[in-house]
């Protein structure tokens, strides 16, 4: 294993490991998965519930998420069915369920009408058993929000509007492949404060060829005008099959010189950092609410591109980025038959050894950036320090630190999360995400 400070000497920006293993290292299995019988041994009083919406109004440059612009009619009217469909078949194979939490995402949920919307929530809470009291998140772009469609997601018990802003500087938003009106970001942020949504996140993004730190500055000096609960800032990476993809670069100094500088802004504020990406107004934070550990509990993917989470299988659809394969999925999914919905034909089986490497790598990059020790052993049955006795190597550089209860990145470890991540992903996960074909 390659050591950690070799790893950052090399670059600060190796990979963002919001899930593991990745969806590139999902292959098709082969034989059908049944359904039913994956989840047969779960527990299933605290799941995640995930609705996939794959339409937005325009691509930006930077984007790899599973989405096609501007549908015709023909594309997403029959998505909603299928969608209800697929969730009739997931709740009757899953049988007893409870969920803790519910997100839409996409692709932007609110590129749907008033009414389609209203169609979604239904499915969410009348086939999956959702209850409209749960946290509950939804992805937003400027062009899509109305007031119409705010009050109809404060109605349905929506705790979360997060909002793609990115840049408030019209001349980064042309770099970064985004043609997005700076009125319409002002209307959107206006009407979502003024929607009684309790939880506002903005979504910046930082390392475009064009910005500087005097933009960058005013960008989120402009996010925190609105007051938002929650800042995300995100390094620009460059994907294959994007828009930005071999017409444009960004440099690690760059990127370093900005997250530094958008830390100590956000600080300043009262923002507390969660993870490298996301810092939350310090008095802010949901009460009340049903727990969920991600590292532990499951998730459930509705929709085309949506991911499902059990102990030893993660799994989705096929997974594209071009707006062709992208497309031929949709309609695919569309088409599907109650019984396709039943069977799990693509994802990954996780061995001992990888349920292990995904639990220290959420635990310590997303969830409160805490490692529970004891709660690590009473899980597996074995205990951490002999599983994964590198991780001296974060004391040594003094990445992460330790109490009698849990392991915990320091300020600078959460710095090199993008790192720390891919530094512990296994050898045959690399090899599978680097053997992947995109389409």
């Amino acid at each position: 294993m390659i050591h950690l400070k070799e790893l950052i000497q090399q670059s600060p920006y190796q990979g963002y490991a919001y899930a593991y293993p990745h969806k590139t290292a999902y292959r098709f299995f082969e034989k059908p998965l049944s359904l039913r019988d994956l989840w047969k041994k779960e527990a299933k009083q605290n799941l995640f519930l995930y609705v996939h919406i794959p339409f937005c109004e325009m691509r930006c440059g930077f984007c790899n998420l599973f989405t096609v612009a501007n549908p015709k009619q023909p594309l997403y009217a029959p998505y909603l069915a299928a969608l209800e469909r697929q969730a009739k078949q997931v709740r009757e194979a899953l049988e007893s369920i409870q969920f803790s939490r519910v997100a839409l995402g996409g692709g932007t949920p609110t590129y749907l009408s008033v009414e389609e919307l209203a169609q979604v929530f239904d499915i969410i809470q009348n086939v999956m058993g959702a209850s409209s009291a749960l946290p509950t998140s939804v992805e937003m772009s400027p062009k899509t929000v109305s007031v119409e469609k705010l009050q109809l997601l404060k109605a349905q018990g929506v705790t979360r509007a997060s909002i793609g802003i990115q840049s408030f500087v019209a001349e980064e938003l042309k770099a970064l492949g985004r043609p997005q009106r700076l009125t319409e970001v002002a209307t959107a942020l206006r009407a979502i404060k003024a929607s009684g949504i309790p939880f506002m996140n903005i979504d910046l993004m930082y390392g475009s060829a064009t910005q500087t730190p005097t933009s960058w500055q005013y960008s989120i000096e402009s996010a925190l005008a609105y007051e938002p609960e929650e800042i995300f800032l995100y390094p620009l990476y460059i994907r294959p099959l994007t828009g930005l993809n071999k017409r444009t670069t960004t440099t690690d100094d760059h990127r370093w010189l900005l997250y530094q500088l958008g830390k100590s802004l956000l600080e300043k504020n009262g923002y507390r950092q969660i993870t490298k990406r996301l810092f939350r107004k310090e008095e802010k934070s949901f009460t009340k609410v049903p727990p969920y550990y991600s590292v532990e509990d499951g998730m459930v993917g509705i929709g085309v591109g949506a991911r499902s989470y059990t102990k030893e299988v993660h799994y989705s659809t096929e997974y594209a980025v071009g707006s062709k394969g992208i497309k031929t999925l949709i309609e695919s999914y569309n088409q599907q038959t109650d019984q396709a919905y039943q069977q799990v034909v693509y994802g990954v089986q996780l061995t001992k050894q990888e349920q292990k490497r995904r639990y220290v790598i959420k635990a310590l990059l997303e969830d409160e950036n805490r490692l529970l020790t004891k709660r690590y052993h009473r899980y597996f049955g074995t205990s951490l320090s002999q599983d994964f006795p590198h991780l001296e190597e974060l004391f040594d550089l003094k990445l992460a630190e330790e109490d009698a209860e849990k392991i915990y990145l320091t300020s600078e470890g959460l710095a090199y999360s993008d790192v720390i991540g891919p530094w512990l992903y296994s050898a045959s996960v690399k090899d599978l995400m680097q053997t992947y074909e995109l389409r």
